[in-house]
């Protein structure tokens, strides 16, 4: 019975430190490219419709990271 809470504080223990340093390089990520897109924008105006879909795509492979940082969160709690 020990044995089986042991594995269940572990399993919590690693859910949290899985979500917390993996969800550290999507929130840089996501902040880089928003920074500099505006940046980009600031400087020139005109491309401010390309450069949002751009943006918008950049944005979403770099959440897709931590979307998958959560699931993998998720398989562990759950285990």
């Amino acid at each position: 019975m020990a044995d089986l809470e042991f594995t269940r504080v572990a399993a919590y223990v690693a859910a949290g430190v899985c979500a917390g340093i993996g969800m550290f390089g999507p929130a840089l990520g996501l902040g880089f490219v928003g920074g500099k897109a505006c940046e980009s924008i600031g400087k020139n105006p005109e491309v401010a419709p390309s450069m949002m879909r751009t943006m918008v795509t950049a944005l979403a492979l770099v959440e897709s990271t931590a979307i998958y940082v959560f699931l993998i969160s998720l398989l562990l709690v759950t285990k």
